[in-house]
């Protein structure tokens, strides 16, 4: 009740609580100017002259990125007792996707939870908790890799302790034993009942997913760098894959920001000077942006004139509780 009270004077307040976010907004894409002006006299004329092949290589494997993030949470639902074309999970992930440019994280999974119950599924603590699960194994997934391409690159200037910290947290809290009571108490008001932990198979699967699709961004990152003149080696496309983990990272837990505008720019670019020039680093964290945006917006496109057409999904009984 509390809460629900919270929202109501939030709303009965929005055009102020947007003006804060928006001045917030000015504010840090100013001071973001500012701080890399030096940067953008290198940068500009670099991206006047992009390579497009290279350019439009990026644009197909970011849009090959979406596409088969979709499946990892396919398969928790599978998990979980709820079966769904793929169809609609990608078009309730494009939802999911636009409510992101909202400031304040929470319309992420409300977005996703209002497009299945369109589709008839209306077990909302479910995909929730699923949602939940999506983040957190997809997180530890890209630092993982981040983790271990900074060992054979030899950055020894990479913020290791936070994101340690933020291992730990999701690992602690993704453990079945920890996760499952956990779910049930948080989403008691959506009708939580229980959670039948995920078996190990799954979990570890899911989570090896996840991280082959960070390759696949960083593979995306290696051709942005090149279309601005970089001349990054393969190698370098697991760290540039962590690259981009630890920016979606910093994005979802910015709750000011929309899509977490600035932020993930700002992590990007301090993460890729370590390989590649200045000017260089800004020209393919600027086109990293645009090319996202360019991506989002087709599949949302997509999702739209296709929303009418819903796909039919079978329910299965949820899975016995496995043995840990």
């Amino acid at each position: 009740m509390r809460i629900r009270d919270g929202f109501r004077a939030l709303g009965r307040r929005r055009w102020v609580v947007v003006g804060l976010q928006l001045a917030a907004v000015a504010v840090l894409l100013g001071a973001l100017a500012y701080a890399f002006r030096d940067a953008w006299e290198e940068a500009q004329p670099r991206l006047r002259h992009a390579d497009p092949v290279e350019l439009g290589i990026a644009l197909a494997i970011t849009a090959a990125y979406y596409l088969l993030f979709t499946i990892a949470w396919q398969r928790i639902l599978r998990a979980w007792g709820i079966r769904i074309p793929y169809f609609l999970a990608l078009q309730a992930e494009m939802a999911s996707i636009l409510a992101k440019y909202i400031p304040g994280t929470v319309w992420i999974p409300a977005a996703r939870v209002a497009a299945l119950r369109r589709a008839g599924i209306r077990d909302t603590a479910l995909i929730l908790a699923s949602v939940i699960l999506e983040a957190g194994l997809s997180a530890v997934a890209g630092v993982v890799i981040f983790f271990a391409a900074l060992a054979a690159i030899g950055v020894e200037d990479a913020p290791i302790l936070p994101l340690l910290a933020f291992t730990a947290v999701c690992v602690v809290g993704l453990h079945p034993r920890v996760f499952s009571p956990l779910a049930r108490r948080v989403l008691k008001p959506f009708g939580a009942s229980d959670f039948p932990p995920l078996p190990w198979r799954t979990l570890l699967g899911v989570m090896g997913f996840y991280g082959c699709t960070w390759l696949v961004g960083g593979a995306a990152v290696f051709f942005l760098l090149r279309s601005v003149g970089g001349d990054p080696e393969w190698t370098d496309i697991p760290y540039l894959g962590g690259v981009s983990a630890v920016a979606a990272i910093v994005a979802v837990l910015s709750i000011v920001t929309p899509s977490g505008l600035g932020v993930r720019e700002a992590s990007m670019y301090g993460l890729l000077v370590a390989i590649v020039p200045d000017g260089v680093a800004l020209g393919a964290t600027i086109l990293n942006r645009l090319t996202i945006t360019i991506v989002e917006a087709a599949l949302l496109a997509v999702g739209a004139f296709a929303w009418k057409k819903r796909p039919d999904y079978t329910s299965v009984d949820p899975p016995a509780p496995q043995e840990e």
